[in-house]
């Protein structure tokens, strides 16, 4: 490398099964290990106890890829590009609602709108910028940057055109990572049900004010009851989607009722008759 004897190294790629979870560092290293994928405990990290406990770097491969560029143009050259504090390019996936979906290499602080401009994007309503751990944004944020001080990404952008429905977005969301949670947390285990519920009832038109509350409660508990960042950001789509669609929330709620049932006990004896085929006679 770089002329230098002796200084080389090999490059091994290794397939993991795919858990969205491993995206975490710490399960990124038990997935290589052969382990079930899922986070450590911290401390000790990475780099003092990593890849069958020794000192281990882990980096993204879009930040090595960086690196050549810095060593044969410079670093101030590098620091031209971008915004003072997101220097550089990234690496951006768009899809969804746009005529030319795929891999863009911009400029950190691209705004929304440059972006989705360039991907040809079609009567958008919203743009979820991070996927499904990330924020939904409404068209008045269309102005905001990706960038470190404004939005972060790792690289991940969906556009939603006005056809779409946010609540059956934000419901699949959860639905994915209901999936995809390794189950080691019990509030990523059980309040993405919960939150799941929550949604279905306020979709089928039984959901209250009181039920946005709860929604809302919830999902900032997510952010702090959880060890890795795939519990702590699974109810960002609920937390912005209230934040930036709250209309659409509300319109589907009933208005002046603070608790609405969806047990209905006529419809469970009857479904309970049938599973032990004894009908009551009266």
């Amino acid at each position: 490398i770089m002329g230098k004897k002796g200084f080389d190294f090999n490059i091994r790629i290794q397939l993991g099964a795919g858990a969205y979870v491993c995206g975490e560092e710490s399960a990124l290293l038990e997935s290589c290990e052969g382990k079930r994928g899922e986070p450590r405990n911290r401390p000790p990290f990475p780099i003092e106890k990593g890849y069958l406990d020794m000192p281990t770097v882990i980096n993204n491969v879009e930040s090595l890829n960086a690196i050549p560029k810095i060593i044969f143009k410079g670093y101030e050259w590098y620091r031209e590009i971008g915004t003072k504090e997101s220097t550089g390019t990234k690496l951006i996936s768009i899809s969804g609602d746009v005529l030319y979906p795929g891999v863009f290499e911009v400029e950190w602080g691209i705004s929304i709108r440059e972006m989705i401009e360039m991907a040809g994007a079609i009567d958008p309503k919203a743009v979820v910028v991070g996927g499904p751990s990330g924020n939904i944004i409404a068209e008045n944020q269309f102005s905001r940057k990706i960038a470190y001080e404004d939005l972060s990404t790792g690289g991940a952008i969906i556009v939603l055109n006005k056809s779409r429905n946010i609540l059956n977005v934000i419901k699949n969301f959860t639905e994915f990572f209901i999936e995809e949670s390794c189950g080691s947390c019990a509030p990523c285990r059980y309040l993405t049900v919960i939150l799941k519920n929550k949604l279905e009832k306020i979709l089928d038109g039984h959901g209250t004010e009181t039920d946005l509350d709860e929604l809302e409660h919830w999902a900032k508990q997510m952010k702090k009851a959880n060890r890795c960042g795939l519990g702590q950001s699974a109810a960002n789509p609920i937390l912005s989607g209230l934040d930036n669609f709250k209309q659409e929330f509300e319109s589907v709620i009933q208005k002046g009722k603070t608790f609405e049932t969806v047990f209905n006990l006529d419809d469970a004896i009857t479904k309970g008759a049938k599973a032990v085929h004894r009908f009551p006679s009266a």
